[in-house]
């Protein structure tokens, strides 16, 4: 059978997509393949591949560890703060490219130089204000300051896209009667799908992943989350790799899922669909 040059051109390009992907991804396949070993076969190893898979690192992170309640404490924290992000970003975002004053656009300068702040120089004063208010150690204070964090890059990228959503389809519902929080949710809102999906990838995986905000505000193991859970495996003269391989490969799952679920979304709501008809 003779392959067309198109194909033997697609198929060494899909080839090399492959290798690219595999060098690209290959910490993560490593990280996978050596939570099916023991911590001294990992010492040890001269290969990646495991000789003898086992699951007991598996087996004693469920049984004899605290990690799914250190799992249970992320979701809430990042599932949270990424929901108090995508409403407060939509609204502000929103009326950031929908209006025009002094006043929203020094707001909108603010912002950017917000995103350049460090907020690594706000702990300690954030910190005595809410041990003031009794805070501190509760879900509260790190939502609060995951939200807060998010907002600047969020608002921003929804007013953006906001800004590419032409002002037509709004009037039309204007005319028809409805208001403009009205015409918002029932016009704009369903064609930001796309923009949605991007902030809820960035608040969930950077509330998800965050370690230095946890370890201080969180002083108690029952609030750990994940990345301060897992440091527990790293002790000061040993380190149990195993255990910690098969936890952050467990770890992972959560923001997998969450990709595949509205990775559909990220091509969604073109606006051209709403001109239809």
């Amino acid at each position: 059978m003779i392959v067309a040059p198109k194909s033997r051109a697609r198929v060494g390009l899909f080839g090399l997509m492959c290798v690219i992907v595999v060098i690209c991804d290959l910490p993560i396949i490593t990280l996978i393949l050596n939570s099916f070993r023991s911590t001294e076969q990992i010492l040890s190893a001269t290969t990646i591949i495991p000789t003898q898979p086992s699951l007991v690192n598996y087996t004693y992170v469920v049984r004899r560890t605290s990690f799914f309640l250190y799992l249970r404490n992320s979701g809430i924290m990042a599932g949270g703060g990424m929901v108090a992000s995508i409403v407060a970003a939509t609204l502000a975002g929103y009326a950031l490219s929908r209006f025009r004053s002094a006043i929203l656009s020094g707001y909108t300068r603010l912002l950017i130089l917000l995103q350049m702040f460090p907020i690594l120089l706000a702990l300690i004063p954030l910190f005595i204000l809410f041990r003031n208010l009794h805070l501190v150690n509760t879900y509260f204070s790190v939502l609060i300051l995951y939200t807060v964090g998010q907002l600047p890059f969020a608002t921003l990228m929804f007013r953006a896209f906001f800004n590419g959503i032409p002002r037509d389809l709004e009037e039309a519902a204007l005319i028809d009667g409805a208001s403009r929080l009205r015409s918002f949710g029932l016009v704009v809102l369903p064609l930001a799908g796309p923009a949605i999906a991007a902030v809820a990838i960035f608040a969930f995986l950077f509330s998800y992943n965050e370690y230095l905000i946890a370890s201080i505000f969180l002083r108690s193991q029952t609030l750990y989350t994940v990345p301060v859970g897992i440091q527990q495996f790293m002790q000061q003269y040993a380190t149990d790799w195993g255990s910690l391989m098969a936890s952050a490969t467990i770890a992972m799952l959560p923001t997998f899922v969450l990709f595949l679920l509205i990775q559909k979304y990220m091509t969604y709501g073109a606006i051209g669909s709403g001109l239809k008809g």
